[in-house]
């Protein structure tokens, strides 16, 4: 357990990288421990806006999450998948949320993010096939990388139609890069309930969903 002395200065830590416009403290050994312990507790994560920055959860609380508007009426039954809010309309409110300076940045993502399914398979080569259902969301959060601008994480929710998964849905959360947390469900209902969760427990960094079931590849 740290000392009153230790969390009095992480607090102040939280409220320096808070009050920077960079998410930036001194690089001194004593700020790098604390930050060390920040990281690994997952109070701080590094900032997808500021190059060596840090952003913290506490801030991260306050930041919408992103998905289709009509999912609920989804996994009830009620609407057909084709009716489900375009992937380009969810990642259009995301860009619209983000400071000016910040959307150019997060529209190069565009394409990668929401323009295209996601896709994982074991790493044997296998060629990956179109997802009847692949519905986007954005949640604030980091991983081993950053996420995107503004500090978020993208994923899936897909229907897995193909013998190679194990199960007919499929959670997909990832970072700016490849690291991705997985959740297989045995059907729609169960998988916009854990995506509910998902939602409800950010901001989160991606190895801290293994205690919601995930796992991390």
């Amino acid at each position: 357990m740290p000392s009153s002395s230790d969390a009095e200065f992480e607090h102040a830590v939280l409220d320096m990288i808070e009050h920077s416009s960079t998410g930036s403290v001194p690089r001194t050994p004593s700020y790098d421990e604390i930050l060390g312990h920040l990281r690994a507790t997952h109070q701080v994560y590094a900032s997808a806006d500021h190059r060596d920055g840090h952003v913290t959860a506490r801030s991260l609380a306050h930041l919408p999450v992103f998905h289709a508007a009509n999912l609920d009426s989804f996994a009830e039954g009620a609407i057909a998948a084709e009716a489900l809010e375009p992937n380009t309309a969810i990642f259009d409110r995301y860009v619209q949320s983000l400071p000016a300076d910040a959307r150019a940045r997060a529209e190069s993502c565009r394409e990668s993010v929401a323009g295209r399914l996601i896709h994982h398979r074991p790493k044997q080569g296998a060629a990956a096939t179109h997802d009847p259902v692949a519905t986007l969301f954005l949640v604030p959060g980091g991983g081993p990388h950053p996420g995107l601008p503004g500090n978020y994480l993208h994923g899936m929710l897909m229907e897995a139609n193909d013998s190679r998964y194990p199960a007919p849905w499929r959670i997909l959360v990832k970072d700016s890069l490849d690291d991705v947390a997985i959740l297989d469900a045995a059907s729609v209902a169960e998988a916009v309930a854990a995506l509910k969760d998902l939602f409800e427990s950010a901001p989160f960094h991606l190895v801290e969903l293994e205690a919601l079931g995930f796992r991390i590849e």
